[in-house]
């Protein structure tokens, strides 16, 4: 899974430009998942996300993906959880302070934000973990707030919040 992760990380910009036209064909399906029913298509959409993103990303299904914004290297794979940039704590080889045998995850977040076009976007502040929405879909939560508003269900529905 670790080999895959980097390897996604080596590839940003493959999956930037492959999660834009991604991301803007869920949200055109706004309209279709409201009529279903955002209750019924989460469980289904976020096991298929855990899937993928699991594979790929060994992404830890926070609920709030970031990965656009950390050069597809999710920051939920830190020991520490961290966030916003790295804890201080890197090896001089770019190596983990807590696993020694794993890159830091903010030092692949660097390098694989300068593969992608929106790289830039790494030095966005990201929002504190909310663990009440951990689990769930972080694609329905785009779609909910991307799409346009008359097409939205409240995101407080998706989540019982």
């Amino acid at each position: 899974m670790y080999d895959i992760r980097l390897w996604s990380v080596r590839h940003a910009r493959l999956f930037e430009g492959f999660y834009r036209l991604f991301e803007r064909s869920y949200v055109a399906m706004a309209p279709l998942i409201r009529r279903i029913g955002v209750e019924r298509v989460e469980k289904p959409v976020a096991a298929v996300e855990r899937i993928v993103k699991g594979t790929l990303f060994d992404c830890r299904m926070c609920g709030r993906c970031v990965l656009s914004s950390t050069g597809m290297s999710c920051p939920m794979n830190c020991p520490k959880q961290m966030r916003n940039g790295p804890c201080g704590g890197v090896r001089a080889n770019g190596h983990c302070e807590v696993r020694p045998q794993m890159r830091c995850v903010w030092v692949q977040a660097y390098e694989g934000s300068r593969r992608m076009s929106g790289g830039h976007a790494i030095l966005d502040v990201q929002k504190p973990v909310d663990r009440s929405i951990e689990g769930s879909s972080s694609w329905i939560r785009v779609m909910q707030e991307k799409a346009p508003a008359s097409t939205r269900t409240p995101v407080a529905e998706t989540h019982g919040t």
